[in-house]
């Protein structure tokens, strides 16, 4: 980048700097959603809310399908 240009995109400098925040954030988050460890952490949530009543048993089939996939994935090499 040359002087002048660096001189006139230095308004969108902020922009820039938080799409640049908000792309690690996003990709922290993803990775963090997807690790081993709290997938089954949740799992684990799950079976205790249907123990405790507070989601039925068609609820929890599905979040556990779900979850049981991404353990599947990330067992397998390949990230959602």
């Amino acid at each position: 980048m040359g002087l002048v240009s660096g001189l006139l995109l230095l308004p969108l400098a902020p922009v820039r700097g938080t799409l640049w925040v908000a792309d690690h954030l996003v990709t922290e988050a993803r990775r963090q959603a997807h690790d081993p460890r709290a997938v089954r952490a949740r799992l684990a949530a799950l079976n205790d809310a249907l123990d405790r009543g507070d989601i039925d048993e068609a609820a929890f089939e599905r979040e556990e399908e779900r979850l049981l996939t991404l353990l599947e994935r990330h067992r397998q090499g390949r990230q959602p």
